[in-house]
């Protein structure tokens, strides 16, 4: 195979600003200093290239490869398509491996579990993310017949992995992400149902609790249900399903933790039976896999798909394009697990075996904008299943024309087509709607088959400029009804919605939601049109607001078991900051409110140690001195400037302050949540964090210090947003995950 030559005329990908800055930061290949070595287009045509190069593989196929090079390029450049992060950092390069999503098993041994936690960090290391079921692993407190001793159960382990998680770097861009999954009738499930309950609580995992029908039917009848050891097959008690679903429910609404997978469904929806039980998802839970089976992901662009009207006619879905662009992505989506270099051999194995891939969709709102349909809409629902349908049937035309050109996946013949005789097919799975966060911010698009979190919002670049980015259908839709103008933006800005906006017109009101504009049913309708066709699952959040109730939460849950979803991920604004307030008082923290009351400033010693810390502000830069009495803050010294200047005697009074709230005994935990965020008139980037005023500087180093890097949101509303780690911006959550808009953060890798 001879890796095709970038053409000498090659045009220069078009980039957005967002994009470029995503792109330098994640994607460019860099130098051992960090900087990168790489240029955009060379970065495209690596991709194309690379993954081109495997058509050479195949004395049938209808394309040479030079020439099918550029048709990747082209298909990328012109953001019709994307492949997964791992294909766009590794593709081309030493490391190789180019798939996202993986599952290992956790077997009831000490070998076997420290063996998963083991391939985790290889694959971790290698830029994918993993998902987990817990299931086999014997309870708390039962024997172990080898050694006589006592089980810890599998949240004991749980955060083992979680730790180790948190020392791996993925491939030096991102942290690892798992999911992981315990059946609803284990006898550990209570405790997994309550295992992030404390905010910060295993960070590194998603955790979803696998729902079965029979469990479902006891909740539905208020009856109890059997609690299985999975060692013995044995009954070790009774709970009554209600009352679990209840505190399912009530955790969810409390922080969004668990979610729920309906494991009946996914089985029968398994390709290959004859392999095994579907026990865990990938991260964000579209991608249900085999032990040690992994799938590559890629997203078309559903916004590039708009045609334009012809005299006077509405616009619709330009079909035929969509078609070219299924065929050419399923192509090149194939070819990447030829590419790949997997972490592990029975990976390389399973993969080889049923060569799945997972092509999904983005750019769903922009569509829906431009052919002015509202998202809350059955004719928006009705459009997702049409698109849904033509995406998985052409998808499963190509694969069955590279079945004629390559052979079928070596496990057809046992596979459910093969039984039925509906093939051959080159591929076990064609479609899966995966996360697209970072995605769609490189092809300047609406994330995956989510509504936008808002239309227009105000963001900091690196220079510490405030930008106010805008949706550009919405900004054209405002000019073409000339109700455009900057004081609108910025209003638009401050909560990115337009519902109570009743000068603007009504069409517009209609059309132009955003995700909090939108009863949580219609989320979830639009969640089940597309799970209608898509072999695998779909990633998506029914977003609530901070006053639902259980109730609606319950709701949705039940709903969404009986629309056929595989399982439901939803998060009530705000929900984490006022966790406290949704579930009480703890002793701890009855104990802190008394000790609070009875708080007296401490006398300073005549010696104290402590150290200094250099923060480069918008106003100059800040030495901002801490000394410690038993590794806890006792007082600060901030200075900035010169002496006598208005600057130094602002920092010189903060400093007082706080240092009086410490030798007060307030916590610094209260002091970070206080000063965090407040906004100056020249705020700046110092490494990956914006630093907005002084006292935020100070909230900074306490942060960085004192909290192991625990981001808390700013002043103490309800409200208050989690905030990016890398650029200070809030995060927002859609398709299952935290994600910043800003700069492509996200917690799920």
């Amino acid at each position: 195979m001879t890796k095709p030559k970038m053409p000498a005329k090659l045009p220069e990908p078009i980039i957005n600003e967002n994009a470029k800055i995503v792109l330098h930061r994640r994607y460019l290949k860099k130098d051992t200093q960090g900087v990168p070595f790489e240029t955009h287009k060379e970065l495209f045509w690596r991709v194309a290239s690379s993954i081109a190069e495997e058509e050479g593989k195949y004395k049938n196929s209808t394309y040479k490869t030079k020439d099918l090079a550029r048709e990747f390029y082209d298909l990328m450049t012109s953001y019709r398509f994307l492949p997964n992060s791992p294909t766009l950092m590794n593709a081309g390069t030493d490391l190789g491996q180019l798939a996202a999503c993986f599952v290992l098993p956790v077997e009831d041994s000490i070998e076997g579990i420290f063996d998963a936690v083991k391939h985790a960090a290889m694959i971790h290391k290698s830029g994918g993310g993993t998902g987990f079921s817990f299931s086999r692993l014997r309870q708390q407190d039962s024997v172990v017949g080898s050694t006589g001793g006592v089980a810890s159960g599998p949240l004991s382990f749980l955060r083992i992995f979680n730790c180790a998680t948190e020392q791996i770097k993925q491939g030096g861009t991102r942290r690892g992400a798992n999911m992981g999954i315990l059946r609803i009738d284990h006898p550990d499930i209570m405790q997994f149902i309550k295992a992030k309950e404390r905010d910060g609580e295993l960070n590194n995992f998603n955790l979803s609790v696998g729902l079965t029908e029979k469990f479902m039917q006891a909740v539905e009848k208020g009856e109890d249900y059997q609690l299985v050891a999975p060692n013995t097959g044995q009954s070790t008690g009774t709970l009554n399903a209600r009352e679990v679903f209840s505190i399912l429910v009530q955790k969810a609404w409390e922080s969004g933790d668990p979610g729920i997978v309906f494991l009946d469904r996914i089985s029968r929806d398994n390709p290959t039976p004859a392999q095994g039980e579907m026990e865990s998802t990938n991260p964000c839970g579209e991608q249900p896999l085999l032990p040690y089976e992994a799938c590559n992901l890629g997203s078309i662009n559903l916004g590039l798909v708009y045609a334009e009207g012809q005299n006077g006619r509405d616009g619709e879905v330009d079909w035929d394009e969509l078609g070219r662009i299924v065929h050419l992505s399923v192509r090149f989506l194939d070819n990447v697990i030829d590419a790949s270099n997997y972490p592990l051999p029975q990976i390389t194995e399973t993969v080889g075996r049923n060569r799945k891939i997972g092509l999904g969709v983005m750019g769903w709102a922009d569509l829906l904008f431009q052919l002015g349909i509202p998202y809350n809409s059955q004719k928006a629902v009705d459009l997702a299943e049409r698109v849904m349908k033509f995406v998985r049937d052409e998808g499963r035309s190509a694969s069955k024309q590279l079945a004629a050109e390559r052979g079928a996946f070596p496990a057809y013949d046992e596979s459910v087509f093969g039984k039925a005789n509906l093939g051959p097919y080159r591929n076990a799975t064609v479609t899966t709607i995966a996360p697209t966060g970072t995605l769609s911010i490189i092809g300047g698009c609406s994330s995956g088959v989510e509504p936008l979190f808002a239309l227009s919002f105000a963001r900091h670049v690196m220079d510490g400029d405030r930008l106010v980015e805008t949706n550009p259908y919405f900004e054209k839709a405002l000019k073409n009804a000339d109700a455009h103008s900057a004081k609108l933006m910025e209003e638009v800005a401050k909560t990115g919605s337009i519902s109570k906006m009743d000068f603007l017109p009504t069409d517009i009101r209609q059309v132009f939601v955003t995700a909090m504009d939108i009863e949580p049913m219609w989320h979830l309708k639009m969640q089940a049109a597309f799970q209608k066709y898509t072999d695998n699952a779909v990633s998506k959040t029914v977003n609530l607001p901070n006053e639902a109730t259980m109730d609606d939460i319950w709701e949705i849950y039940w709903k969404a078991y009986e629309y056929g979803c595989k399982g439901v991920t939803v998060y009530r604004d705000g929900c984490k900051a006022s966790q406290v307030l949704c579930t009480g008082d703890s002793d701890r923290e009855k104990k802190e409110k008394a000790g609070k009351e009875e708080r007296s400033v401490r006398e300073r010693p005549e010696v104290i140690y402590g150290f200094t810390h250099k923060v480069e502000t918008g106003l100059g830069v800040l030495y901002l001195t801490v000394n410690e009495m038993d590794g806890k803050p006792f007082e600060v010294f901030a200075t900035i400037g010169k002496s006598g200047g208005s600057i130094t005697a602002k920092a010189e009074a903060i400093g007082r302050l706080v240092s009086l709230a410490l030798r007060s005994g307030v916590e610094v935990r209260e002091i970070v949540s206080q000063l965090r965020g407040i906004g100056g008139e020249n705020p700046k980037f110092m490494k990956k964090h914006l630093v907005k005023s002084i006292p935020d500087a100070i909230a900074y180093v306490f942060e960085t210090r004192y909290l192991q890097g625990e981001r808390l949101g700013a002043g103490t509303n309800s409200l208050v947003k989690e905030l990016c780690p890398e650029c200070g911006e809030a995060l927002v959550f859609e398709e299952g995950c935290h994600i910043c808009k800003s700069c492509a953060y996200t917690k799920c890798g």
